[in-house]
């Protein structure tokens, strides 16, 4: 039920703007004063009353009945107060008769959105400067998708470069295939570290190097073979990474993917006018000279990443008619995606201002920076594994006799590690550490996963709801507290997806697991009065439901026990 149009339906006040007062709705910030408020200093201007009286005569004209049991005018506040019970019934009932599907909507229906991210490289680690990207990148998708969206989920792959040229020269230089196939990419990155390493003392490395990319462009069997075969060992490994992080994709259609679709681009640019040489090079400039030009092609006719984003916005809008097209990628790369955006609105694409950089801060580790060149990596499939190992030694010390300890650990050690990078606004640089995420008690994944497990456990006590409820069991603070979280989870659904900001639902999920956890403490639920147990019970069963909703938006599982 949409509870603010309550309010403003049961105003009978003329010249009172209906839409106005709507928006106007909140929550107070003493829930003692009400369940929802109205302030009225808006309204002063244009009425020429005080707050105070605007709030006495808004108060007068409010139809008390049904849902509205009280309203009271505060200090410029009209505070309006609900039947307890029957709240508590309704939210309650609206989320298990929904269950799965409780915040899902159809706003996004007949609209596709397609989402780049995780644009993980061929033949280098799928290391910890991936996560955030990834993680964003599929709970975005997620949420996109739950809200009724056709979502297409893009991997760009970093498929081209001279880097493929140098790997080739490692490869046949210092490369053995048995250990390729056993340590997959480990082994890659060891030749191409070694490759830079011997390059400072020997320059001819490079002219190989160079000379074996060219051969790729060119299509020289020997060279497309190779460059198929690290591709295939790179993308074994990530899918792995993929399935463990419950990460999908619908395309993985690389930089390599648009080799031969960027000439129409520039042909049409230069046809435009838009086009002109610079020192050889040919760029785009713009007229308020606000950005630096747009470098779309170097003197030797070598091609940029600005050249590969264009053709792919290009084919993505021919091949999706996407709604909206979103950029899951660093911050780093604000003024490479302002220039792209530019340069297509430039060439009359109406289309380019539905294109949206989602940018996102960086993730390091507390021992310092990542390097691949220099052999400082450190890999995302190491990481998770610690935090498994971890989470698996507090489930031994909490709970030694706990069945299937070993799964659990995977699902609360990933679910650590998501969570973890999900919990705080993207925008943000974050230093990761094992025992922040893996804190049992802290806001982190492992707290809302036990928070869900407890519910389970109050089940196997318990019992099953029965036939008679007493909501009037749920009139207390505690109880009023979880179930008005409980009932703003569509919004919050919404809020995440309008601020392409998974950190609204990951912050959802620790306030509801905090207030259901104190309504654990101060309330019996296993009361000999049937139908209070049954309402407590109910409750409970509404947050095991919609903390396992917002855990499945992040990608995170949700274990029976702990």
């Amino acid at each position: 039920m949409d509870y603010k149009q309550l309010i403003v339906d049961s105003i009978d006040l003329a010249g009172l703007d209906k839409q106005t007062v709507y928006d106007l709705i909140v929550a107070p910030k003493d829930s003692a004063m009400g369940d929802l408020c109205i302030p009225c200093f808006k309204f002063a201007k244009e009425m020429r009353k005080s707050p105070v009286a605007i709030a006495e005569e808004i108060s007068s004209c409010v139809k008390i009945g049904g849902m509205i049991k009280e309203v009271k005018a505060v200090a410029g506040f009209v505070n309006f107060k609900f039947d307890n019970a029957l709240y508590a019934s309704q939210v309650l009932e609206n989320v298990l008769t929904q269950g799965d599907k409780y915040g899902k909507s159809d706003e996004g229906k007949d609209k596709t959105v397609c989402i780049d991210y995780s644009s993980v490289n061929i033949a280098k680690p799928f290391h910890m400067g991936h996560l955030l990207n990834t993680a964003l990148g599929g709970a975005i998708y997620r949420i996109y998708k739950f809200l009724g969206y056709n979502v297409v989920g893009i991997n760009h792959l970093g498929d081209w470069g001279t880097q493929f040229g140098k790997l080739i020269v490692a490869y046949k230089l210092w490369g053995n295939k048995e250990d390729i196939d056993k340590r997959g990419v480990r082994a890659l990155v060891d030749i191409y570290v070694r490759f830079h390493k011997e390059e400072e003392s020997d320059p001819s490395l490079s002219d190989q190097a160079r000379k074996w990319f060219k051969a790729i462009e060119d299509g020289d069997c020997e060279a497309l073979r190779l460059f198929e075969y690290f591709k295939s060992i790179t993308l074994k490994e990530v899918d792995r990474i993929y399935e463990r992080l419950n990460i999908t994709f619908d395309s993985y259609a690389g930089e390599s993917f648009y080799n031969d679709k960027m000439q129409p681009v520039l042909d049409e640019l230069s046809e435009k006018g838009l086009l002109v040489e610079s020192d050889g090079a040919k760029v785009v400039k713009f007229e308020d000279d606000s950005m630096p030009p747009c470098l779309l092609q170097r003197s030797d006719g070598a091609t940029l990443y600005a050249t590969r984003d264009m053709a792919a916005a290009f084919y993505r809008k021919k091949t999706y008619d996407f709604y909206k097209c979103l950029y899951v990628v660093a911050y780093q790369q604000n003024l490479h995606f302002q220039q792209v955006f530019k340069v297509l609105e430039m060439m009359d694409c109406d289309w380019a201002k539905n294109m949206i950089h989602v940018a996102h801060g960086m993730v390091s580790l507390e021992n310092g920076s990542m390097s691949t060149r220099g052999g400082n990596v450190v890999f995302l499939e190491d990481v998770l594994n610690t935090a498994v190992a971890k989470a698996k030694a507090v489930i031994d010390e909490k709970n030694p006799g706990l069945e299937g300890k070993q799964q659990i650990a995977e699902q609360v050690g990933v679910g650590a590690v998501l969570f973890g990078v999900l919990y705080n606004s993207r925008i943000k640089d974050m230093v990761f550490s094992f025992d922040k995420v893996l804190n049992f008690e802290g806001e982190t994944g492992p707290y809302v996963q036990y928070t869900y497990a407890r519910c389970n456990s109050l089940f196997e006590k318990c019992g099953e709801v029965g036939n008679e409820i007493d909501y009037k069991g749920l009139d207390n603070d505690s109880c009023k507290a979880v179930i008005a979280i409980l009932d703003k989870f569509p919004e919050i659904i919404k809020e995440s997806a309008k601020k392409y900001e998974p950190s609204v639902v990951t912050r959802y999920a620790v306030d509801l697991s905090q207030a259901f956890n104190k309504f654990y403490f101060e309330n019996k639920i296993n009361t000999e009065k049937e139908p209070i147990k049954n309402a407590r019970l109910t409750l409970t069963k509404a947050v095991r439901q919609t903390l396992g909703n917002a855990l499945g938006l992040l990608g995170i599982a949700t274990p029976y026990k702990m």
